[in-house]
């Protein structure tokens, strides 16, 4: 029998002795994801530590199993999959990162790579491409499913590296969207350092932030674009009243 160049008799002999694959899976629906987990268990060399349906929950979980791997959806309910991506970076720093998620559009896939996912792949993709993820990205390796890495492609040769819509609105933390409703509501640095007990340089920082992210340049275009996308807890409104408010707000953006 012949073997490729990267699996051997040795090789496997090696594999069987090590300690099974520790994998953390976050997913919200619930049939999907114990069907995911079946799955995975199938494998000799994977072990399901821990299964969320929720960012906040999977937090607490992922911090204290410190798994190998943790394979999460985007569209989760609450905090979003690609501010949970983040945050493993804080919370368990060796742990790779595997989306498996619906999106397809371009920006979701961006905004996920940016956020440290080490693989991304596809609901509709079978069961051998999904193992051949985890065990791509547990070797340190980063994987794209075939039609993600297409999309990737023909954004790289158009030269199109705008983030942009929904993911961009799913980057920005709890921290920050507290921030932006603040800012929104005309409160200065001083004011929501007070209210949310940080420092105000804690808050010019996360200003800085979604000013980056969101490619706004002042607190005048935040507070309009806040209210446009319904991120205040005000309901969206249209153009012409923004604008009206976009210039009842420039004495703001001269001093804040």
């Amino acid at each position: 029998m012949r073997f490729g160049p990267d699996i051997r008799p040795a090789a496997l002999l090696d594999r069987a002795d090590k300690a099974r694959l520790r994998i953390v899976l976050v997913e919200d629906h619930a049939i999907l994801r114990d069907g995911i987990k079946v799955l995975i268990d199938m494998e000799s060399d994977f072990q399901v530590v821990g299964d969320f349906c929720r960012v906040d929950e999977s937090l607490a979980g992922i911090r204290d199993l410190q798994p190998d791997l943790v394979v999460t959806d985007l569209g989760l309910p609450g905090r979003s999959g690609i501010e949970l991506l983040a945050e493993i970076r804080r919370l368990a720093p060796k742990a790779r990162k595997l989306v498996l998620t619906a999106h397809e559009n371009e920006e979701y896939i961006r905004a996920a790579l940016n956020a440290g996912a080490d693989g991304y792949v596809l609901k509709d993709a079978n069961s051998a491409e999904l193992m051949l993820a985890i065990r791509t990205v547990s070797l340190g390796q980063q994987f794209l499913c075939k039609a993600i890495a297409s999309k990737i492609l023909s954004g790289y040769l158009s030269g199109d590296q705008r983030p942009s819509g929904a993911a961009v609105a799913q980057s920005i933390t709890g921290r920050e969207r507290e921030v932006l409703t603040r800012i929104a509501l005309g409160s200065s640095n001083k004011l929501i350092a007070r209210e949310l007990g940080v420092s105000p340089k804690t808050v010019e920082k996360h200003r800085s932030n979604l000013m980056r992210k969101l490619q706004l340049h002042n607190a005048a275009a935040i507070t309009t674009y806040a209210i446009r996308h319904g991120m205040t807890g005000c309901e969206p409104i249209g153009s012409r009243v923004a604008e009206r408010l976009l210039l009842s707000l420039r004495p703001l953006a001269s001093t804040g």
